[in-house]
């Protein structure tokens, strides 16, 4: 049996049951394998789900979402913190699943089990301080009365997951929404549908009265049909593309979304950087999970006082790198062989308008693609343009930061981005057009709980994690109570000339020219 085993079987009885025989009957019906991408091997196998089973779970959901709302921000916490205990008892296991349904070496799957807890202990514990009540003070205007806003639950969130971080990305989403107080359906990759099911399985021990957290099961029909459920807002992970069509879908009911879409992320190296920790920065955030990272480097572009040096250290870091499906791989396979087809479509792109290879770990095999590095790549080339999603790199050199922050701004991405300098990191980093930006370390703003993370552009739009995420699944409600009545009434057709008289004469007072 796979690593699957019994989370799966467990997750699939409890949350899909009726959604399994709901498929058999409403003409969509069928199930899909999950493979390993390294070796081909089945190791999951599910229920296609449509319209009537994903119509279902929503109903469920929504009858759900009013108990959870009514266990108060600290019995949602108490129930959060269960879950955590759940899965860091069991990141092992969770993280077997990752590797099976993705490729990834073991560790890294381990470590974005440990990064998604980091995340899910912040938010379980400050879901209250940022969307409890909080007073607003009042005006002379206004004076006789007091204000507070809070923030509501939606109701029901649908939360479309991603492939290659299938625990941290979707939990990106799933956590702040049930913090929030509301209840969710998770339609996770066809791709990495059993790491959904382990998530939902997980939650479901700690949480068995009521299906506050169901999965349904399906590609990108499920999704589109989950869009169209009449959720309360749907959290998307996915190519632009993708989220073009959930867009549309979405704008049937006018559902509300938040679009974490694809990127192609610079990283600038300004000449007083630390030339040898930026290249070890850069090639890890370049290759790691085989590039298939959403905020993962695609284009270096190195001041020229420093570009020789910086190409020297990349190259000695990258040699030490292989792609493979065994254990002792640092990089895993690419997760499709579509995917391998675009990367080396871009590699040849590139070639074709003059590029050349600084390194080649070697030929593909199936779906492990070796890393790449290409230098005198044209800015309009598709490796520069287009998100690549694979081990690839391009360095560029340029005359200063000036040159690097146009460059860097000049695609229709803008999500992630890295910068490496010593006086200068920050004001460069506030000149890039994106949604996040580390200075001096790869990838840091992912490892903060508290901020938010989204991008602009194409990359996307809403945010998740920090207090913004949390903000991102409720509503405000704004509240006015009279404390005492005034001798002026301005809210009433009682008013007098005399009292309209006294009106212009205080905003006169308050508000004129000084």
């Amino acid at each position: 049996m796979s690593a699957q085993g019994t989370a799966q079987g467990t997750a699939q009885g409890t949350a899909q049951g009726t959604a399994q025989r709901g498929a058999r009957e409403d003409g969509r019906g069928g199930t899909f394998d999950v493979r390993d991408p390294g070796t081909g091997e089945v190791v999951g196998t599910y229920p296609r789900h449509g319209e009537a089973e994903v119509g279902a779970a929503v109903e469920r959901a929504r009858r759900a979402a009013a108990w959870w709302q009514g266990l108060g921000f600290a019995g949602r916490r108490r129930r959060l913190d269960a879950f955590r205990g759940v899965l860091a008892e069991g990141v092992h296991r969770l993280a077997a699943v990752v590797r099976e349904e993705t490729g990834k070496p073991t560790s890294d799957a381990v470590l974005e089990v440990a990064l998604a807890l980091e995340h899910l202990a912040w938010t379980a514990r400050n879901a209250e301080r940022v969307l409890g009540p909080r007073r607003v003070r009042t005006t002379a205007l206004s004076a006789n009365l007091s204000a507070s806003v809070e923030r509501k639950p939606l109701g029901v969130v649908g939360v479309v997951g991603p492939w290659n971080f299938p625990v941290f990305t979707p939990l990106g989403s799933v956590v702040p929404a049930l913090a929030a107080g509301n209840a969710v359906v998770l339609k996770p990759s066809e791709l990495a549908t059993g790491t959904g099911s382990w998530l939902v399985a997980a939650f479901a021990g700690v949480v068995p009265e009521q299906p506050v957290l169901q999965l349904v099961t399906g590609d990108g029909s499920t999704g589109e049909a989950l869009c169209r459920s009449g959720v309360d807002k749907v959290a998307f992970t996915g190519s632009t593309a993708a989220a073009r069509r959930v867009m549309a879908a979405c704008a049937g009911t006018l559902t509300p979304l938040v679009a974490e879409c694809g990127g192609k992320d610079a990283f600038v190296v300004d000449a007083d950087a630390d030339v040898g920790t930026a290249a070890r920065a850069a090639v890890w955030s370049a290759m790691s999970n085989a590039g298939q990272t959403c905020v993962g480097t695609e284009r270096v572009y190195v001041h020229r006082a420093v570009h020789d040096a910086f190409v020297a250290a990349l190259l000695r870091e990258v040699r030490g790198l292989r792609a493979g499906s065994d254990p002792a791989a640092r990089i895993g396979p690419v997760r499709t062989a579509a995917q391998v087809a675009r990367v080396e479509a871009h590699v040849a792109d590139a070639l074709a308008r003059g590029g050349r290879v600084l390194f080649r770990g070697g030929p593909t095999a199936g779906t492990v693609v070796q890393p790449v590095v290409l230098a005198d790549v044209p800015d309009e080339a598709l490796v520069n343009q287009e998100e690549t999603f694979g081990p690839t790199l391009t360095v560029q050199v340029v005359a200063d930061a000036e040159e690097a922050v146009r460059r860097a701004n000049g695609t229709r991405y803008g999500l992630g981005a890295t910068v490496f300098a010593g006086r200068d990191g920050v004001r460069i980093a506030r000149r890039l057009r994106t949604g996040a930006v580390s200075v001096n370390c790869a990838l840091g703003f992912t490892q903060v709980p508290a901020l938010p993370f989204g991008g602009v552009g194409d990359s996307g739009f809403g945010r998740v994690h920090g207090p913004d995420g949390l903000r991102e699944f409720s509503a405000p409600q704004a509240l006015a109570r009279r404390r005492f009545r005034l001798p002026l009434d301005v809210a009433s057709f009682s008013r007098s000339a005399r009292d309209d008289a006294r009106v212009a004469a205080l905003v006169g007072l308050v508000h004129g020219r000084r």
